[in-house]
């Protein structure tokens, strides 16, 4: 269902929370991981009922505009919220999470964050999360893209990038592989690119973007993984990882 843009913050998360109790009725594997999954090595990073294992940026503890809701860890009030962490570091990994944006909502996921900046995004890339239909107007940006630095190939049906999102208030599936070989970003099982952290390419990216004025950004090969809420409500499910190990 799509959202309409005005609608007031008590009705969206209504509206999100009716989402995720249908789903969880029509799918008891909601925030589990299967026998398959759990050979290959992948961890849950949400149990669906509580906020174990994440805090919010510069804190001890999880800041009260994040909430867990019917199996969604869900920022309800950005203003009281802030970017949440995991409370783990990471280096290479196969990240595997589900979202649903509202209504104009901005969000993003970041990897290799580090302590210290005052944002995670100041060291750390972020995949892009916007309702497409409104955010992207705003933000020059889409859902899916490697914040200022990659994007999709033009879609050659429509001349523009390609957008793979289902509108806001529908879940999106996001697939994020950080290897030293090389990185790959999917939505909803679209690959939209590759690249790889360190390159000449990549560094030639930083340097045209506004993060070439800080120090500190991608410059880490391990950090936290981090859920932006300080832009938008926006809510998360079924967020997986798989850790991999550096070719020798």
């Amino acid at each position: 269902m799509r959202l309409l843009a005005k609608v007031t913050s008590v009705s969206v998360i209504a509206i999100l929370m009716y989402s995720a109790e249908m789903a969880a009725s029509a799918d008891d594997a909601t925030n589990a991981l299967t026998d398959s999954e759990k050979t290959a090595g992948w961890k849950l990073l949400f149990d669906g009922k509580t906020t174990d294992g994440w805090r919010t940026y510069k804190r001890n503890d999880v800041a009260p505009g994040w909430k867990v809701v019917d199996g969604m860890l869900a920022c309800v009030d950005p203003k009281s919220a802030g970017d949440l962490v995991t409370t783990d570091k990471f280096d290479w990994f196969e990240l595997s999470l589900e979202y649903n944006i509202s209504a104009g909502g901005n969000s993003g996921v970041i990897f290799h964050a580090i302590d210290g900046p005052a944002t995670t995004w100041q060291s750390g890339p972020e995949v892009q999360l916007l309702d497409n239909d409104v955010g992207g107007s705003q933000e020059s940006q889409l859902a899916g893209w490697l914040y200022q630095l990659y994007k999709p190939d033009n879609d050659p049906k429509t001349g523009k990038p390609i957008d793979a999102t289902k509108p806001a208030g529908q879940w999106n599936r996001l697939r994020i592989l950080v290897a030293p070989e090389k990185c790959e970003t999917y939505v909803n099982d679209v690959k939209y690119y590759q690249f790889v952290l360190g390159s000449q390419d990549f560094n030639d990216r930083v340097e045209k973007s506004k993060f070439a004025s800080m120090s500190k950004f991608a410059k880490s090969d391990s950090g936290y993984i981090a859920l932006q809420g300080d832009h938008g409500q926006v809510a998360f499910r079924n967020i997986k990882i798989r850790p991999i190990a550096a070719k020798q």
